[in-house]
């Protein structure tokens, strides 16, 4: 059911995606589409697509540039509405993803885990989910993390609506969409804060 409707929702939402691309295009470049390789449902590895949201800027050793350096006024517009995620709705009709869910990280997490978070892999990833209505970006990895596991212990259709509608106000209000003082998550890396690129 879930990707009849994230289907019909792209077909509905065509002119918006159109509109976008063209701005991405012409605020951010080539290529339009984020795509990376992140951990679903039983650790299967997929594609996630998103928009692109971050500018290709290097120093003069060819390194990325900090993620704050590389945000336009439009990515973060894109970011703060979290219209970039709208692509992962191709992602539920190939059913890699649910509209709820733990959100698929990066791959390079997936030793890091401990036994009981390693559980958020038991579920399909979705596109907003428990952690994202409750602190979204804003939290400790820890904290993020019990919440997935919270979600798939307490999942039902009713819960899943009500995380559905509060990611619509959340989104509205642009809540909890960073960590102070950084422009994006950090990385999750045993306890060290680093940066990432989305």
């Amino acid at each position: 059911m879930q990707r009849i409707i994230a289907f019909l929702l792209i077909i509905f939402l065509l002119p918006v995606f159109i509109m976008l691309s063209i701005l991405v295009w012409v605020s951010i470049g080539r290529p339009i589409f984020f795509s990376q390789e992140r951990p679903g449902k039983s650790e299967r590895i997929f594609t996630l697509i998103k928009y692109r949201s971050m500018l290709d800027m290097r120093d003069k050793s060819g390194l990325l540039l900090p993620d704050e350096k590389r945000l336009t006024k439009f990515s973060k517009l894109l970011r703060a509405t979290s219209l970039d995620e709208l692509p992962s709705l191709i992602n539920i009709v190939k059913g890699d993803m649910a509209f709820v869910g733990p959100r698929p990280l990066l791959v390079e997490y997936l030793p890091l885990y401990s036994k009981k978070h390693k559980r958020r892999h038991d579920v399909l990833p979705g596109i907003t989910g428990h952690a994202q209505i409750n602190g979204r970006n804003s939290i400790s990895w820890e904290k993020r993390l019990d919440l997935d596991i919270w979600y798939i212990d307490n999942r039902s259709f009713l819960l899943d609506l009500k995380i559905i509608l509060s990611t619509i106000i959340k989104v509205l209000k642009s809540e909890g969409i960073n960590q102070e003082g950084s422009a994006t998550m950090p990385l999750f890396n045993g306890g060290r804060q680093k940066r990432n690129e989305n």
